[in-house]
C-alpha cells in the first residue's frame, strides 16, 4: 500500500460493453434523416465502404454511390498494379490458408502503375459516382497529383496510426496543410484514437478523420504490436476534438468510425458515441457484388517484413442492398443496417445524426447476455 504507480491505466470501452439509453420522446423512423456530409459532399447514408481490395472495386464504388453512400478505392492495391485485377482476386481467394500470406506478399510486391491510378479514378467518375481514394502517407506526394488530375473528389490519406507530427530519417514527412493547399480537394486522414492527436490533425485543414486502430475483422495490429483503443472510447475522444475545433474555428470535421462494426447495433453505438459516419469493411466483403468472392484481407497483410492482417473467409451472405436496406430474415443485426439506424434514432427521438450524438450512453457489460440464456445455449 502507498507504493507510487509507474503507470496509471484508465478504462476504455468497446461496442459490446455499452448501450444507448432510449430518449424521453420517440419519433417514427421514417421521419429521421441519415444524411452525412464531408466538406461540400452530401451522402444519403453515413456509410463508407472501406479501402480494401476485397471490398471496393471501381464498380463497387459506383454501386455504393447509387445506394447513397461512398466507396473508397485503395489506390495502392491490385487495381493499380494489374491490368487484370480480377484474375489476381481469384488467385487470392483460392490460395490455401497456410500459404496465403506468401501469395499476398508476392502479389503486392508488383509496382504500382501510374497509368492505372488515373484509369481507376476516371472509371469511377465516368460512372457518375463521387470518387474517393485512399493512399498511404509515403505515396501521397507521388500519387495524389495523378488522382487529382484524373478528377478525384475526396482523398483519404490512411495508415495504421496517423499523427500530425511524424519523425523519420528516411524521407521528409508529409505535411497535411501543404498537401491540402496544393491539391485543393477535401482530405480525410486516419487512423486516430485520441483527443489531442485528433485535434492537431484537424488544425491542419483536413475535412474528415478516421477513428480506429486495429479493430477490423481482418486486422491483426492489436495482436502483433499490442496497440489500439476500443472503438467507443476512441470515437468519444475524437468527437470531443471535433467539437472543440468547431467552437474554435467554425469548421466542422467529419468523424468516421472505421472498423470493428459488425451489426446495426454497433453502427448505432458508433454514431451515438459521436461519429458522423462509419467505414465498413468485412460487412461489405460479404456482399454478392464484392470483388473478394466471400473473402477479406487486411491491407497490412502483404507487408514484406511484419504482416498485420490475415485473410478471412467471411462468406457471401446477401446483396449490398440487403446488407444496407433489407429485406432480411436474419435476426442477428447483420442486415438492413440503415433500417436499424433509423429505428434507433426513432427510439432516441433523434431526427438526424447530430441529434443522435446527444443520446445518453451507459456502461452495460451484460447488455448482450442479460436474459439471453436460450440464445447463448443454442450458439
Amino acid at each position: 500500500m502507498g507504493v507510487p504507480l509507474f503507470k496509471e491505466l484508465h478504462r476504455a470501452y468497446g461496442f459490446d460493453e455499452v448501450a444507448i439509453v432510449p430518449g424521453r420522446i420517440t419519433i417514427n423512423p421514417d421521419m429521421t434523416s441519415t444524411e452525412m456530409t464531408i466538406a461540400s459532399h452530401r451522402f444519403d447514408i453515413p456509410v463508407l465502404a472501406s479501402a480494401m481490395d476485397a471490398v471496393v472495386s471501381p464498380s463497387l464504388a459506383d454501386l455504393m454511390h447509387k445506394k447513397g453512400g461512398l466507396g473508397v478505392l485503395n489506390l495502392e492495391g491490385i487495381y493499380t498494379r494489374y491490368e487484370d485485377p480480377y484474375t489476381v482476386l481469384e488467385e487470392i481467394a483460392s490460395a490455401p490458408q497456410s500459404t496465403v500470406t506468401d501469395v499476398l506478399q508476392r502479389i503486392y510486391s508488383k509496382p504500382i502503375q501510374e497509368n492505372l491510378v488515373g484509369s481507376c479514378v476516371e472509371a469511377i467518375k465516368k460512372s457518375g459516382a463521387t470518387c474517393a481514394v485512399a493512399i498511404t502517407p509515403q505515396n501521397t506526394k507521388k500519387l495524389s497529383p495523378i488522382a487529382v488530375e484524373a478528377g478525384v473528389d475526396i482523398l483519404t490519406v490512411q495508415s495504421t496510426v496517423t499523427t500530425a507530427k511524424h519523425v523519420s530519417k528516411s524521407y521528409k514527412g508529409l505535411v497535411f496543410s501543404k498537401l491540402i493547399e496544393q491539391i485543393k480537394v477535401p482530405v480525410i486522414v486516419g487512423n486516430c484514437v485520441g483527443y489531442s492527436t485528433a485535434l492537431e490533425l484537424m488544425e491542419t485543414g483536413i475535412s474528415g478523420i478516421l477513428v480506429g486502430v486495429g479493430p477490423g475483422a481482418a486486422c491483426t495490429t492489436r495482436e502483433v504490436v499490442g496497440v489500439g483503443v476500443p472503438q467507443v472510447s476512441a470515437t468519444i475522444e475524437c468527437a470531443a476534438a471535433r467539437d472543440t475545433h468547431f467552437k474554435q474555428t467554425g469548421k466542422y470535421i467529419t468523424v468516421i468510425t472505421d472498423g470493428g462494426i459488425r451489426t446495426g447495433g454497433d453502427l448505432c453505438k458508433a454514431i451515438a458515441a459521436g461519429a458522423d459516419g462509419v467505414m465498413l469493411g468485412t460487412p461489405f466483403a460479404q456482399a454478392q457484388e464484392a470483388p473478394g468472392a466471400g473473402f477479406n484481407w487486411g491491407m497490412a497483410n502483404p507487408h514484406p517484413n511484419l504482416p498485420r492482417g490475415t485473410r478471412i473467409n467471411v462468406r457471401t451472405t446477401g446483396t449490398l442492398n440487403e446488407i444496407l436496406y433489407g429485406p432480411t430474415s436474419v435476426t442477428d443485426g447483420t442486415r438492413n443496417l440503415i433500417g436499424a439506424l433509423k429505428v434507433a434514432m426513432g427510439m432516441c427521438g433523434a431526427f438526424n445524426i447530430k441529434e443522435l450524438h446527444k443520446a445518453e450512453m451507459i456502461i452495460a457489460p451484460s447488455i448482450k447476455t442479460e436474459g439471453k440464456a436460450f440464445q447463448l445455449a443454442s450458439d
